[in-house]
């Protein structure tokens, strides 16, 4: 199931994204960040209930070009992976931002959400690298 489209995302410097339910983060990696990667060969998750730091790489995406870590972006329990991805990482270059989420993330603190990049800083991030 993919993020729901109104929902509020924010972006890492690292090219991930998040969108908050309550208190879980769905977290995939940007548009941006795929087109950079070429296509998309192979995807490693991290393992359900794995506790994570907030930047702690925790997943890897391997293209033609390159592999790359995921990072997650806020800290808490790992509750769900998107195997569908795993199965065909081709999605991820489809719809990086919807159908091709990585995790989900049980956080331990949904406020720190709002300290990562908004739409619009994200877009001013990449003008200015």
């Amino acid at each position: 199931m993919a993020p729901k489209k109104n929902a509020d995302k924010r972006y890492t410097k690292d090219h991930e994204w998040v969108v908050l339910d309550g208190d879980i983060a769905t977290v995939g990696i940007t548009d941006h960040a795929q087109e950079q990667l070429g296509d998309v060969v192979h995807v490693e998750l991290p393992e359900l209930e794995r506790e994570v730091s907030a930047n702690e790489a925790c997943a890897v995406v391997e293209s033609v070009k390159a592999a790359s870590d995921v990072y997650a972006p806020l800290a808490g329990k790992v509750v769900e992976i998107n195997e569908t991805i795993t199965e065909d990482p081709a999605i991820v270059n489809s719809d990086a931002e919807g159908e091709g989420w990585f995790f989900r993330i049980e956080l331990e603190d949904p406020e720190v959400f709002e300290e990562l990049m908004d739409e619009e800083a994200y877009e001013e991030f990449l003008e200015n690298g």
